[in-house]
């Protein structure tokens, strides 16, 4: 009998290792640290196009007991592990894939009773002791034929939540049946471990998670499964080396997901331009695309302007914390940036808690689900930007600030008044156009403190350097004072170029911004 769920042929692994594979098989050494433990239950979700199914194939070949798959394993990372031969092939693994049930479900109402029926009569046949129990958790905690725990991998967990948002009563009874194997106090006798993994997150109800017993990783906090989730900038530095391949333009297109400084690239695109040969999109047409185009055409306050920010190399700043993980319940602009973020269209900076757009390759997707209206945001964003620079560079305070109280004024959807973060959010629109000639650089590291923000020429030597400093309900020339006593232009030692120094407050009580812009001569500085 061929087994679609209980310990499954190796088969799957071995055709994902033979095609070009890259070796992640130390996530199974961080699993492997878990089994028979409190952390023993794993949640890893990521977006599609990630490789989250060839890492449950993986798992699967691994700790199959009825498997020698030392001849996958033994070449890999992983075998030279303390762990590495005292776990592989020594558990029972049950393999479920959510997906093919609702694929081949004939009803969608039937889908939990179709889990239940066709799993348990692969199990009873294998453990003939349990035929009179008619519910997975029955059939497991029943088994009294093998010493061997089990592992259960789940893949595409939240397939059900995805394509059948609207099936209320199908999703409790789906919660229902994971609570069934995960949340009681039997589950220990004969489960070691379990793995699932999907794009989105545990469903919330409330404020509370409905499996609060797993451990999740997710696209806002992976650790330690970080490297896992794609391709690490080590390894495409090495796919370029010996495929002969332009590292810079892998970069422009596909890195930009960066956790705790670890750049990780979108594995499949990398994979498809290693076939192709080619630099461009590939997620066009996917599940998530038409997501995309759905999500970012709500009309939330704030939202059009945000992603206008985002497409002209912008970050936003998000609330992550009331998204209920599910596609349905979406009401308001933070919902929508954190779903995109498990999506895979924006990346996450945990530390400045904003949303950015990762790459070029997700710039093009949010370009081709945009229609007129939203262009022309963006072309209006873009000018007043452009006139912002042109009063900086020419040293015009006035009509810097006037320009950056018209941004204050035109994007309060997403700009809270008297709010101290709400300049840095000005400041992100009003340099927009900036980004086409420099390179920004945020809390830059300078002389003896961090400037708020640093601007220095890409291309083009004759522009002057820009060292920007932010003050809210104080005044511009305290900010200008602070960039010279913190002597901030010791950054830019070494640089040829002019340097102006820009500083820029709020005023709480009159609603009004004041710019102060000087240029820095060297000789002020006798050690500089």
């Amino acid at each position: 009998m061929k087994n679609h769920y209980v310990n499954v042929s190796a088969s799957s692994f071995e055709t994902v290792k033979a095609a070009d594979y890259v070796d992640k098989s130390m996530l199974i050494n961080i699993f492997n640290s878990f089994l028979n433990t409190s952390k023993k239950l794993v949640c890893i979700s990521r977006p599609r196009r990630f490789g989250k199914t060839s890492a449950v194939k993986m798992l699967a070949a691994y700790y199959n007991c009825e498997l020698d798959s030392h001849y996958l394993f033994d070449d890999l990372q992983i075998a030279q592990t303390v762990r590495y031969e005292s776990s592989i092939n020594k558990y029972n693994v049950l393999f479920i894939d959510i997906s093919e049930f609702i694929i081949n479900a004939e009803n969608k109402h039937d889908i939990i009773k179709s889990i239940h029926k066709n799993i348990c009569d692969e199990l009873h046949k294998k453990f003939p002791e349990t035929k009179h129990y008619n519910t997975l958790f029955e059939v497991l905690s029943n088994i009294t034929s093998t010493d061997k725990k089990f592992i259960i991998l789940i893949d595409e967990w939240d397939a059900v939540f995805r394509e059948c948002a609207d099936n209320i009563k199908l999703q409790e009874e789906y919660i229902e049946l994971l609570r069934s194997l995960f949340k009681t106090s039997r589950t220990d006798d004969f489960l070691a471990g379990a793995y699932m993994t999907g794009i989105l997150p545990i469903k919330k109800y409330g404020t509370h998670s409905a499996l609060n017993n797993f451990k999740e990783f997710t696209m806002l906090s992976p650790e330690p499964f970080s490297r896992y989730i794609g391709f690490t900038e080590g390894e495409v530095q090495s796919i370029c080396q010996s495929h002969n391949l332009d590292f810079s333009l892998m970069q422009k297109w596909y890195d930009g997901y960066v956790f705790n400084k670890l750049h990780i690239y979108n594995p499949e695109s990398v994979q498809m331009v290693l076939l192709t040969k080619r630099f461009k999109s590939y997620w066009t047409e996917t599940e998530t695309y038409f997501s995309l185009k759905k999500y970012i055409k709500m009309n939330f306050d704030g939202l059009r302007d945000c992603v206008a920010l985002l497409l002209n190399k912008g970050s936003c700043k998000i609330n992550t914390r009331n998204f209920q993980n599910d596609m349905t319940s979406i009401n308001s602009k933070d919902d929508v940036l954190t779903l995109l973020v498990h999506l895979g269209y924006l990346a996450f900076d945990e530390d400045m808690q904003e949303v950015y757009i990762p790459n070029e390759e997700i710039l093009e997707e949010f370009k081709n689900v945009l229609d007129e209206q939203d262009t022309d945001a963006v072309v209006e964003m873009y000018k007043t930007s452009e006139q912002l620079k042109k009063a900086i560079l020419s040293k015009d305070e006035e009509q810097a600030a006037k320009i950056i109280d018209d941004i204050h004024m035109r994007h309060t959807s997403i700009i809270k008044y008297n709010d101290e973060n709400s300049l840095a959010n000005i400041i992100s629109i009003g340099f927009m156009s900036l980004t086409n000639d420099y390179t920004l650089i945020r809390e830059m590291p300078a002389g003896k403190g961090f400037a708020d923000i640093v601007a220095i020429p890409l291309v083009k030597p004759e522009l002057p350097m820009l060292i920007v400093e932010l003050k809210w309900n104080q005044d511009a020339q305290t900010a200008i004072e602070q960039i010279r006593a913190k002597e901030y232009p010791k950054a830019l030692e070494g640089r040829n170029g002019e340097i102006i120094l820009v500083g820029i407050n709020y005023d709480k009580s009159t609603k009004k911004h004041e710019c102060k812009i000087e240029e820095w001569v060297k000789e002020d500085y006798t050690d500089f």
